[in-house]
């Protein structure tokens, strides 16, 4: 979205910030304060991501109800559709409150079958973020994460890492893309991509089910920079929220604050970093709300010190 100042915004009408410990609320991509429960946009498309939405209207609820309750950061890509995603976002919201902040994907592309292909080699990623900004009809995203491969398909990625950042970097003194982030990538590419560009955030998958992303999430606390997981829940490939649910000291955790195991989980996440930020996705607006209400669980050392017990299942690394 085309950046402007960054006025204070509301706090989601459930849950006034100034009931949670300080910076519970908020966290910040770069410069932007945000609120650290924003929305993943991936489950407005159809199955696999691919196609549109069963319900596109009720998708469009999803993203009013959102903005109404006070989400400012949306998790995009042109790719989840691929276009679908972006064009129900722009017939939803445009013209964008002032507070919202857009975030995209770049790096990949679909085949006509659904699959998932490599596409980053400089003038292809020049390319998609100019369909991001088509079908979104912005000037300037937010933010721009490079997709790379090199966590679960190593040595498929198009191009060189320096390349890579080196594009994004002309188009950010273009106007077109405001800040830089990384998504599904080791350590080192963090170190080079903070040393090269400078980066707002880090994309990568963490949960309670799965902590092997440690180094990063040390990178990003020591470097100030947002870590944004993404399969929060864990892996489908692990079992997700029917793991969670299943382990005994998440359920005891979750029985003490008489609330879900899926929210526990994602109380967990918001404890590990003050600038963690959770964009949980869902085409339904129960789902939204209950993902919401997660900034009403703060969770105390007892309930840590459980949650510790937890074994990890890691995937895809």
């Amino acid at each position: 979205m085309t950046s402007s100042p960054d006025p204070a915004t509301p706090a989601p009408t459930s849950t006034p910030a100034s009931t949670h410990p300080t910076g519970y609320a908020t966290g910040r991509l770069g410069d932007k304060t945000v609120h650290r429960v924003g929305l993943g946009a991936m489950q407005l498309a159809g199955p696999g991501v691919f196609g549109p939405h069963a319900d596109p209207e009720r998708c469009r609820t999803v993203l009013r109800r959102a903005v109404e309750l006070g989400v400012d950061h949306v998790d995009t890509s042109q790719f989840y559709g691929p276009d679908v995603v972006n064009e129900l976002i722009r017939e939803a919201l445009h013209p964008y409150p002032e507070q919202l902040r857009l975030v995209t994907k770049v790096g990949a592309t679909r085949d006509d079958r659904g699959g998932w292909l490599p596409a980053g080699r400089p003038e292809q990623l020049r390319a998609q973020v100019e369909d991001n900004l088509r079908t979104l009809d912005v000037e300037r995203m937010d933010l721009v994460n490079l997709r790379r491969y090199e966590r679960d398909a190593p040595g498929t990625d198009a191009a060189p890492l320096e390349e890579q950042l080196g594009a994004l970097a002309d188009l950010r003194t273009e106007g077109k893309l405001d800040l830089i982030g990384v998504s599904s990538v080791h350590a080192e590419t963090v170190r080079t991509a903070l040393e090269s560009v400078g980066i707002g955030e880090v994309q990568n998958p963490y949960s309670l089910l799965d902590r092997a992303d440690e180094e990063v999430l040390d990178l990003c606390r020591a470097h100030g920079v947002a870590y944004v997981p993404y399969f929060p829940l864990g892996s489908a490939f692990t079992g997700g929220p029917a793991a969670l649910a299943a382990d005994e000291h998440v359920a005891s955790v979750a029985a003490r604050h008489g609330v879900s195991a899926t929210r526990v989980a994602l109380a967990w996440l918001l404890a590990r970093y003050e600038n963690l930020l959770l964009i949980p996705g869902t085409s339904s607006p129960e789902h939204l709300e209950e993902n919401l209400a997660v900034l009403d669980v703060v969770l105390d050392a007892d309930d840590l010190a459980e949650l510790d017990l937890v074994e990890p299942r890691p995937v895809g690394h």
